[in-house]
This record gives structure tokens, C-alpha cells and sequence, in this order.
């Protein structure tokens, strides 16, 4: 807050404030995320927002002002929206950590993405070599009015005590597909059970969270009951500015990681959650999550390519042979030594 002519400076000396300590000094970093008003109108709605109440004019003066307001302290950063939603978050995420000194790693760099790998099998808990944390958790997908929308359940357990999410998935719009979460009690949860899709498997798994050389994971272990197409299958998740040779020899090593599936629809959880066979139900399948219309018949070929693309990884036995860079390095070595 500065003096404006809403709080002149004689109101500002009544509180015994001082127009330049609470510019500068009450706050070590301002960061301004510009509102989706300017830059972004497409994305501007009031809808589902219990925050937001303004007309996008209103939005847009607003805005400015507050921006205009912390014009005069020394660290200001100003995120504006040409980039998604996810970045535009990354990005602050990465100016505060870097402001504050802690190192994060990955996960929220400004170009951080979100990558996937097929795992073949885990050891013993008590021979996993690094510490975890297991959650079990729940997926239901419910109906949804709105073509091109998914919805869905979570319910996550940990130690006894479960939390509840409601999300939205919303169709892609300018290259950016928007997932709206919250949480939600348990009787709201169960109320919504009661909407869920039969057209779906509810999702069983454990979610395993750990840390390997300052990166976060995530295992995604499918659990029974399910369908046949999940039985066994372990995906990795984490997020990483590395391509992808790099992002291979920094893979956990005492996990057998088969394959690179970012993006493939074949490994969606809303795609392995399809009650039938997929063939019989290509006009369920999620080819990318958008409303336009697709034909018939492409959506026929494209199920019959990614069932044998997960066909394919389940039954394969090649690994990835992660640490290249350490193995060409002891190689090095042998030959040196002889």
C-alpha cells in the first residue's frame, strides 16, 4: 500500500505509517502476477472463482493500480502472461526460491516439464534404498455434461486419514489444457460418488513419493481390481528442464525404467480407466484433451496403436541403461588401465 487518492498521506501519518517503510521495508520482494484480464482474456472468467467478481475492464484497471503501487520498492518482478498458466506459476515459484536460497531442484523451474516413464516391477519396501512415503489412492471419473470435460475423484490415504479432491479438466485452449482442483469433505465426496461414470474402472493404486539427488518422483503402482490392461504397470513421474538423454542418465538407477510415455494417450489414466476393451470403445478414448470432432475411423486405428504400444512396453524386457555418462567414465577407466 502506498499514498494514492484513496489514502492520501495525512491518512497514512494517523495509522503512523510512513509512505516509504511500507514501501520498502515492511516486505523483502514484491512479485506482481499480472491478471489474466490483460494477456490472456480467453482465460478470464468469474466462474467457479470465489475470488474473482470483477467485469474484465474492472480487472484490467485494478490490475494496474496495484501494480502501480509497488512501483518504488527496490525488488520488484512483474510475471506477465506470455507464457501457460503452469509456467507463469514456475516462474514465480522460481523467482522466491532463488530470492529466498533454497535450492529445489527441477520441479519449479520457469521451463520445468512434466515427464512419464514405464517402470518393469519394484524391489522389496525394505530394500527400497531411499526414504518414501506411500499413499493409496483412489480415482473415480464422473459423468460429465459438458463435452471435451473431465471430472473426477481422488481420495488419498495415508496412516488411516484420507483427503479428498474434485477436479475438472478442462479442453485444451491456445496449446494450454487447464485442471482445476479442490479439495472437498468426505460427505461431499460421497455425494459426488454418486455421480461417477460406469463407463470407467475406478483407479487403485499406491503412490510412492521420494527424493534422489534433490529431484522429486513419483510411483504410480496400479493396484487390482482393475482392468487387464493396468495389471502390473508402474509409472514414474517427475518434473525436469533436462532433454532427454540427460533426463535418462539422471534416472534413479535402482529402478528398471523401460520407456519414455510423455504424452502418450495410451498411458492417461482416463484412457486405462475405460471399462472396455478400447477398440470397442474408441469413441470414449482420449486422443488429446479437446472438443473438436475426430473421425470414426481415426479414432479406430489410433486404439489399435496404442493398445500395442502398451502391449508392446508390458511385454518387452529392454531397460534403460541409466548412469551412461558414470558407465562410459569406468570404461574409460578400464581401458586406461590396461
Amino acid at each position: 500500500v502506498t499514498s494514492s487518492p484513496e489514502m492520501p498521506g495525512e491518512d497514512l501519518t494517523k495509522l503512523g505509517l510512513e509512505d516509504i517503510e511500507i514501501s520498502d521495508n515492511r516486505y523483502n520482494h514484491i512479485v506482481h502476477m499480472q491478471s489474466a484480464a490483460i494477456g490472456a482474456e480467453k482465460f478470464y472468467t468469474t466462474e467457479d472463482h470465489a475470488a474473482r467478481f470483477e467485469g474484465i475492464e474492472l480487472a484490467r484497471e485494478r490490475d494496474n493500480r496495484a501494480m502501480e503501487a509497488w512501483r518504488d520498492h527496490p525488488y520488484v518482478d512483474i510475471i506477465d502472461n506470455r507464457s501457460d498458466f503452469d509456467s507463469k506459476i514456475n516462474r514465480l515459484i522460481d523467482l522466491v526460491v532463488k530470492r529466498t536460497g533454497i535450492n529445489v531442484g527441477d520441479r519449479f523451474s520457469a521451463n520445468s516439464r512434466k515427464v512419464k516413464f514405464v517402470v518393469s516391477g519394484i524391489c522389496p519396501d525394505s530394500d527400497f534404498p531411499v526414504k518414501f512415503t506411500d499413499f493409496q489412492v483412489v480415482h473415480h471419473y464422473l459423468h460429465s455434461a459438458q463435452k471435451g470435460f473431465q471430472t473426477r475423484l481422488r481420495k488419498r490415504v495415508r496412516n488411516g486419514r484420507a483427503t479428498f479432491t474434485f477436479t475438472v479438466r478442462k479442453p485444451e485452449l491456445q496449446g494450454q489444457t487447464v485442471e482445476v482442483k479442490q479439495p472437498i469433505s468426505q460427505r461431499d465426496y460421497s455425494n459426488l460418488l454418486a455421480h461417477r461414470d460406469d463407463n470407467h474402472l475406478p483407479i487403485f493404486k499406491t503412490r510412492r513419493s521420494f527424493l534422489y539427488e534433490n529431484q522429486q518422483y513419483q510411483l504410480d503402482i496400479y493396484r487390482a481390481p482393475c482392468h487387464s490392461r493396468c495389471k502390473n504397470l508402474i509409472l514414474l513421474e517427475t518434473f525436469t528442464t533436462s532433454n532427454d538423454d540427460e533426463l535418462v542418465d539422471s534416472l534413479p538407477p535402482f529402478l528398471k525404467v523401460k520407456k519414455n510415455v510423455t504424452g502418450d494417450p495410451a498411458f492417461s489414466m482416463y484412457n486405462l480407466s475405460i471399462r472396455s476393451d478400447w477398440e470397442d470403445s474408441a469413441e470414449q478414448f482420449c486422443h488429446r484433451l479437446s472438443s473438436d470432432d475426430e473421425e470414426e475411423e481415426e479414432n479406430v486405428y489410433d486404439v489399435r496403436q496404442a493398445h500395442e504400444r502398451l502391449v508392446h512396453v508390458s511385454e518387452e524386457n529392454t531397460v534403460f541403461d541409466v548412469r551412461r555418462n558414470e558407465r562410459q567414465a569406468s570404461e574409460s577407466d578400464s581401458v586406461a588401465s590396461l
